[in-house]
């Protein structure tokens, strides 16, 4: 895993000082990639690319980037992994000059042009220059496990890796409104949005050709399920096993040594087991973290099981008060923008252990949003059985869960029981969609706090709608529904946590859950294989119980790796809260009324997300917005150096 960064006139005029602002976006993001760094530009100077290196295959000067392609000209600068590079090499048929596969996306894109990305099974970002026909094209990974982020200023399409690296090159830093209304609500952003006013991601699975003053987006895959009701759930099982082994087999592929997160959850311990099985228990190593101060914190047990049950070495933190105080504005740095909940923190924590014994680590990330693992989905689910019980519907559909069924698995609910309360205060038996838009969205809790004269008009439930009424969602159901928006929306958030806080330390996460083939697989089976009987990721489950020690297997407390945040901020952090919200430029934010915040600290429940939520936009706030000066005066600098030479 590496950073790419790069600047194109649109018009194809000369772009003053190219070399000093792409050393700018590379000394911006030199985290990503400790090992090498280069630059590129082309003699007329309106096309530049730049790149900072992790070695991770062909540990060589042969992978240095941005790389050329001699015959044809073309210029590469890459993010992350194509774990098929080696099957791919055969099928092009070439003679390669390296070991990598930066040179393989080099010669696929010449066999195939655009459609290259159909072939790649792998995480990537990146962007090539085609010098015969002056323009460039820059795709991302179906999932959006590798970040790509742009901005258009002056005729000049920047990107890079990192929002941070494009900041300088911003007319101001400004927060863009709809991102915010869209992070109020499920506290990520929707579609294209970020934070930053001006600034873009490129969304999954999604291209761009740039080419003659124009600028074309596209998507290049989408998931569909077609749901498979002629099989067993014997096949299912043994096909998951099957197609996970698969994926694994390929995401070990290292010329470095691997470890892997371990939570102590189904999803990473399974990585986990079956990724040690197979390079060997001595040679892989797993990283976890805890909260010491209470057991509704600590899942570490569980870790320790998985590890001894495959003879693997687990490293442990234990994470204070004192940590979250001393790193949590490096969290928010590193992030580029609030995202998502508390547990960037611990992932920042844990990737700073891994980092100082593995280069690569694999995850669990993406099985709750495919398989359903999420708690919400049965309290949603549970709704629609009463419904239907009441209406006597259950049997339209076989892919219903009966209310009969589900009541054997509703003790996961014994901790939802304020959740379920406040679901069912208003708009019981409302329409689906409306039903799963009031259980995530989270506006509601700091509505008086928000300067509401101050919002667009712009409303994240259409938005929402959208995408949980899909035009590839076809007559399935409503789990489908839930977990198919979480799939597209949830899913990219958590990489962009996974991503920042693994290569805030030049760690590379990888993610073998999510393999385009797996995926499409699972998007086949039914629902009642998924939530039978309303048992969470039945399916998943009964594949790979097998692997799993009895401890694991009869959890029935998921916790998903929660921090007692909400106990600091009313104990040892609550001064380092009040300072931070209680500080005078925070008291006169535009957006966020931080007084009325303070006044909310006390009233928080244990695992609530309001507080962290604004003090999350405060921190990010303070760390971009208010330094927008010093931003500015990093291309200053290089113009200034630019003059002296």
């Amino acid at each position: 895993m590496c950073s790419i960064a790069g600047m194109l006139n649109i018009k194809k005029d000369k772009i003053q000082d190219i070399s000093y602002k792409l050393n700018v976006m590379n000394d911006m993001q030199k985290h990503r990639g400790p090992d090498d760094t280069g630059i590129w530009a082309n003699s007329q100077e309106y096309i530049g690319l730049a790149h900072n290196r992790l070695s991770i295959f062909d540990l060589t000067d042969c992978g240095h980037q941005p790389m050329k392609d001699n015959e044809t000209g073309n210029i590469v600068c890459f993010n992350g992994e194509i774990y098929n590079y080696i099957e791919l090499r055969k099928e092009i048929g070439c003679v390669f000059r390296t070991n990598t596969d930066t040179e393989v996306i080099l010669k696929a894109y010449e066999k195939w042009g655009t459609d290259c990305v159909k072939h790649f099974k792998g995480m990537f970002s990146f962007a090539i220059w085609d010098e015969r026909k002056q323009t460039l094209f820059c795709a991302r990974d179906r999932f959006g496990i590798k970040p790509f982020y742009y901005a258009i200023v002056d005729n000049v399409f920047y990107f890079a890796s990192e929002m941070k690296a494009l900041l300088p090159f911003l007319q101001d830093i400004e927060t863009d409104v709809e991102g915010f209304k869209d992070y109020l609500t499920f506290q990520f952003c929707l579609g294209n949005h970020t934070l930053f006013e001006g600034i873009k991601t490129l969304e999954p699975a999604h291209d761009i050709v740039i080419q003659e003053n124009k600028i074309h987006f596209q998507r290049y895959w989408q998931v569909f399920y077609d749901l498979d009701w002629n099989h067993t759930e014997k096949y299912f099982i043994e096909r998951l096993d099957e197609l996970l082994h698969n994926s694994i087999r390929y995401h070990i592929r290292s010329d470095v040594p691997i470890g892997g997160y371990v939570s102590g959850g189904v999803d990473s311990s399974v990585i986990s087991a079956m990724a040690a099985e197979m390079v060997g228990g001595e040679n892989y190593a797993g990283f976890t973290g805890k909260f010491s101060i209470s057991r509704l914190y600590d899942e570490s047990m569980y870790a320790e099981d998985i590890a001894k049950e495959h003879n693997f070495s687990l490293y442990q933190i234990d994470m204070t008060c004192a940590d979250f105080l001393n790193n949590i504005e490096k969290v928010i740095y590193h992030l580029d923008m609030p995202v998502a909940g508390p547990g960037s923190f611990c992932q920042y924590m844990v990737s700073g252990l891994a980092a100082k014994h593995r280069k690569v680590v694999l995850g669990g990330q993406g099985g709750d949003e495919i398989f359903g693992g999420y708690t919400r989905y049965l309290v949603a689910y549970f709704e629609q059985c009463i419904k239907g019980a009441i209406e006597g519907t259950t049997d339209n559909q076989k892919y219903i869960v009966t209310y009969e069924s589900i009541i054997p698995n509703l003790i996961a609910l014994r901790n939802y029981k304020p959740m379920i309360k406040d679901f069912w205060s208003s708009g019981l038996f409302e329409e689906s969609d409306k039903r799963y838009f009031k259980l995530i969205n989270r506006a509601p809790m700091l509505y008086d706090c928000i300067h509401q004269e101050m919002l667009s008009d712009y409303d994240p439930y259409q938005t929402f709608h959208d995408i949980f009424y899909a035009e590839n969602l076809k007559n399935i159901c409503y789990f489908d529904n839930m977990t198919h928006f979480d799939f597209k929306t949830l899913l990219p958030a958590l990489l962009h946590v996974e991503d920042r806080m693994s290569m805030a330390h030049g760690l590379e996460s990888r993610v073998p859950l999510l393999d385009d083939e797996l995926i499409e697989f699972v998007a086949t089976i039914p629902a009642n294989f998924k939530l039978k009987a309303g048992d969470m990721k039945h399916i998943f489950k009964k594949s790979m119980n097998k692997y799993l020690p009895d401890s694991i297997q009869k959890r029935t407390d998921k916790m998903g790796f929660p921090i007692p945040f909400n106990r600091w901020i009313k104990n040892e952090a609550k001064d380092f809260i009040h300072d931070i919200l209680g500080s005078k430029k925070a008291l006169n934010r535009q957006l966020i009324d931080n007084n009325k915040v303070i006044w909310k600290m006390e009233t928080e429940s244990d695992f609530g997300r309001s507080i962290w939520g604004v003090l999350c936009m405060e921190l990010w706030q303070r760390a971009f917005h208010d330094k927008k000066a010093e931003y500015k005066r990093k291309l200053r600098n290089c113009s200034e150096s630019y003059c002296h030479e």
